[in-house]
């Protein structure tokens, strides 16, 4: 019963800050304790009671208290390093070998499919420019040969043509840096 108990206290340093389930595991401790008491009285002694099997378990934790609690103490500290150690090896391991490289793919295929987008855009892009051309040059010959007064009415409507035209690129150099 001592060596649980003092495992016990050892251990609730990792939930102290959580009131509930530090009430919670203090009830269901003693509950548990006292049920294992009483088991084992009922499988040794029937079921019944007595003064001095009370006394035999106080005596007993007594001397644990003594002789024994200081060697545990050191004994439970070696056996919390060790468990310690090897659940921080195996959880750097599984970083290392499964996280990181799962990681690194993603990552990879990501800036995969980025690039290709960025060069079908560019390509595209291009294309659009290809078959545009002749068109932009028929429209820059037309614009010289019309009267004065439609130029300014064509001046009027490139105000607004300019700002979806700058909305446009915004948007797209923020595609791009991305």
């Amino acid at each position: 019963m001592g060596i649980i108990q003092q495992t016990f206290r050892r251990l609730t340093t990792y939930w102290r800050d959580n009131a509930f389930l530090t009430y919670f595991l203090e009830i269901g401790f003693w509950l548990t304790q006292a049920g294992v008491i009483f088991y084992v009285l009922y499988r040794v002694n029937a079921g019944e009671v007595r003064l001095y099997v009370l006394l035999a378990c106080l005596l007993g934790f007594s001397i644990y208290q003594v002789f024994a609690k200081k060697p545990y103490i050191r004994i439970l500290e070696v056996i919390i390093r060790i468990v310690s150690s090897i659940y921080h090896f195996i959880r750097r391991l599984l970083d290392k070998l499964l996280l990181t490289p799962f990681k690194w793919i993603i990552t990879l295929i990501y800036r995969m499919i980025k690039t290709i987008f960025g060069w079908t855009i560019t390509l595209l892009l291009f294309i659009l420019n290809v078959i545009l051309a002749p068109f932009i040059w028929i429209g820059k010959g037309i614009y010289k040969i019309i009267p004065d007064s439609f130029k300014k009415f064509l001046k009027k409507i490139e105000g607004f043509y300019s700002k979806i035209k700058n909305i446009c690129y915004r948007w797209l150099q923020l595609f791009r840096r991305r």
